[in-house]
């Protein structure tokens, strides 16, 4: 985003909050104020809207350590950190929260570097920024927005406080009693630290020196240096990124298209299946059919049964097609269908003559003069041949052709 709203927390509700809005194109300051407390963070709530916003915890409520820890990978190396630093710090590490920088500052010996605050103080941030109705996915100590100044430590007044950075992963925020402590402290170190000043601060000791700089509105100072080595947002506290009521009709309504696809498909892989079943037992009936008028056939696909059925056709038709001899055999269905006990052992169509041959047998004489009747029915023109009993049996011929 090309403008971003700065806000920096206070340690206690009661306290002063000042914000800022920033040009990240421009690099100069959009708005600016402070608040009289956590309650009226609300006010500028608009502010926020269509701005990325970044949070500032103050210095004194912020402990950074640099370490170096023996460990096969990062997981196991930040397991091992706060039982590490369990002896030096004033609370129970359960109380405590510990947010790593995911790389370390250019230059450092150490392979581990670590921000340690209080759980409940970032809940209470997190929740005065929520009831105001700000999203607020960011937030940095605020030493670590000073800027970083080979062989010398920036300092700058904020709210009654003396903000230092000290080097790439070092600093404090000091009040005026704590600030008069260190200042003899660092007379004692070698060699001497020498101090760049962006606004008036208390007086330093001879002994050290002291660079001023143009003078600066602290969160100018700090959005200006944009760098944000940590967000102390992680872990348990990191904000999860709320989707857009757009996305959100987009993914109902892309929900509802699979879902009709998925029914479709579903609808058709039902017909399909009914359809590949009903084409199934249907074969089945063909094959049967086949067998049926074919006893002798050992073998019947359904791939090949048109072809077998054509020869079949030849064999009883000879040199006929297809066109003269089917019709007529159309016709003698209902003959038969008439006289079941009336059996064909033999079928044979002579096609120059027009003429089609049947051998038959039946169980009585009565059923040939039934079947003879029948064909003429069907306007055939029919030559009964001779008869013969055989035991229990009685065999004959006919010849019919097309009256």
């Amino acid at each position: 985003m090309s403008e971003i709203l700065y806000i920096r927390l206070a340690s206690k509700p009661e306290q002063a909050i000042a914000w800022l809005v920033w040009s990240t194109g421009q690099q100069e300051i959009i708005a600016s104020g402070e608040l009289p407390d956590a309650q009226a963070l609300a006010t500028i709530s608009d502010k926020a809207r269509q701005r990325q916003v970044i949070a500032i915890a103050p210095g004194s409520d912020v402990l950074l350590k640099a370490l170096t820890v023996p460990a096969k990978n990062t997981k196991a190396m930040r397991q091992a950190v706060p039982y590490m630093l369990e002896d030096e710090l004033a609370q129970d590490v359960d109380e405590l929260f510990f947010a790593f920088a995911e790389r370390a500052p250019a230059g450092s010996e150490h392979n581990c570097h670590v921000a340690i605050i209080e759980r409940q103080l970032i809940q209470r941030w997190q929740a005065q920024l929520s009831d105001a109705g700000i999203t607020c996915r960011v937030m940095v100590p605020e030493t670590l927005l000073m800027p970083l100044i080979v062989d010398k430590w920036s300092v700058i007044a904020h709210q009654g406080q003396l903000v230092v950075r000290q080097g790439a992963w070092q600093g404090a925020s000091l009040d005026e009693s704590q600030w008069q402590f260190m200042t003899q402290h660092w007379q004692q170190l070698d060699p001497m630290p020498s101090f760049v000043n962006y606004s008036p601060i208390p007086s330093l000791p001879v002994s050290i020196e002291c660079e001023e700089a143009p003078a600066e509105l602290p969160l100018a100072l700090f959005a200006a240096q944009q760098q944000r080595d940590i967000n102390l947002l992680q872990g348990d506290f990191a904000v999860k990124t709320k989707r857009s009521p757009a996305i959100k009709y987009w993914a109902v309504a892309a929900s509802l298209a699979a879902f009709t696809l998925l029914l479709q498909l579903g609808v058709k892989g039902s017909h399909w299946y009914q359809l590949n079943q009903s084409t199934e037992q249907l074969e089945q009936e063909i094959i049967a059919t086949y067998k049926q008028a074919f006893p002798n056939t050992k073998r019947v696909r359904i791939a090949t049964i048109r072809s077998q059925l054509k020869r079949k056709i030849a064999e009883a038709s000879g040199s006929a097609s297809e066109g003269d001899f089917l019709p007529m055999l159309a016709k003698l269905e209902s003959a038969f269908a008439s006289v079941p006990e009336l059996q064909t052992s033999s079928l044979r169509y002579d096609g120059k003559r027009n003429e089609l041959r049947l051998q038959a047998e039946a169980n009585s004489y009565q059923a040939f003069d039934k079947f003879k009747s029948a064909l003429e029915k069907s306007r055939l023109a029919v030559t009964q041949g001779a008869q013969n009993n055989q035991g229990n049996r009685v065999t004959g011929s006919f010849s019919i052709k097309e009256s």
